[in-house]
């Protein structure tokens, strides 16, 4: 019988500390390949290494974010694959996913998925190009947030990562309501799989667009991280460190609120600071 894997692995380590040496029992991050099939046309659009746990929110957050679909009821079933060879048993690592009569997605931008790794989903393979095709909107103009709301966002992640309070090792992305009330949390070993993962579960729950929220990613913001809160509606992003470029001109284009190295009391925003109230704002001048 296959065993549903889990999301943290037992492992044996060596603790060295000030000259001595023990033996201790630790938890690892579990990170196995996770592959999306789509049944008609029967092709494998995606594999991707991810942390088991919400793999049908992590399915259909990827599909909605390359435009395979545009709604909940573009997926007819999402299923684990059944291997008939085996006496029936799931494989846990592969989803089917049937889409709706009379959907015909182009699949061709889905060539560079086929393999995405935990660390970095597409990196540069993707182009700004693809998100104006798509003809994605730019984002409303709405909510206006607090600097303190904003400064109190990461110790909510933080508090609420449990996975990552037993390994060490893994990335969050979270959903706030612009009170900055933590509403969703998904954990992955890859930041783009968790956000997926979000997003996901926004769409399967109906509640896209996320035009009133503030996502919050571990990690830093990447063009990836960007594409998909631009799908999404997503008018504030923020993370604990810095974005790319490419980020920046994805924010600044579709009009998002993009803020990072987030620590404490001290945030920097690269684009959209009108979203954010603050007591005193100093111009840039020319010295």
């Amino acid at each position: 019988m296959i065993k549903r894997p889990g999301s943290k692995t037992k492992a044996s380590v060596w603790v060295v500390e000030k000259g001595q040496v023990r033996p201790r029992q630790d938890q690892l991050t579990t990170e196995e390949p996770l592959e999306i099939r789509l049944m008609s046309p029967r092709r494998t659009v995606a594999v991707t290494m991810r942390t088991p746990g919400a793999d049908f929110e992590l399915t259909a957050g990827f599909l909605y974010s390359e435009g395979v679909i545009r709604c909940k009821e573009d997926i007819q079933r999402m299923s684990y694959c059944v291997d008939d060879s085996v006496d029936g048993e799931q494989r846990y690592n592969i989803v089917n996913v049937a889409l709706r009569e009379g959907l015909n997605p182009d699949l061709q931008p889905l060539e560079r998925h086929f393999y995405t790794s935990s660390a970095c989903g597409v990196c540069g393979k993707a182009s700004l190009e693809a998100l104006r095709f798509r003809g994605c909107p730019a984002i409303l103009a709405e909510p206006i947030v607090s600097a303190e709301i904003i400064y109190n966002l990461p110790d909510q992640l933080r508090a609420a990562q449990g996975i990552f309070n037993s390994t060490g090792s893994l990335h969050a992305a979270a959903l706030f309501d612009p009170q900055g009330q933590l509403l969703n949390l998904h954990e992955d070993v890859g930041r783009h799989n968790a956000l997926d993962k979000l997003i996901g579960s926004a769409l399967l729950s109906e509640q896209l667009p996320l035009s009133h929220h503030i996502v919050m990613v571990s990690g830093r913001s990447s063009f990836e991280i960007l594409q998909k809160c631009t799908t999404a509606g997503v008018p504030i992003v923020c993370s604990v460190s810095a974005p790319s470029s490419l980020a920046v001109s994805v924010a600044q284009e579709f009009g998002i609120t993009l803020i990072g190295f987030l620590r404490g009391e001290r945030f920097n925003v690269y684009t959209g600071i009108e979203r954010i109230n603050i007591s005193q704002k100093v111009s840039f001048t020319n010295r």
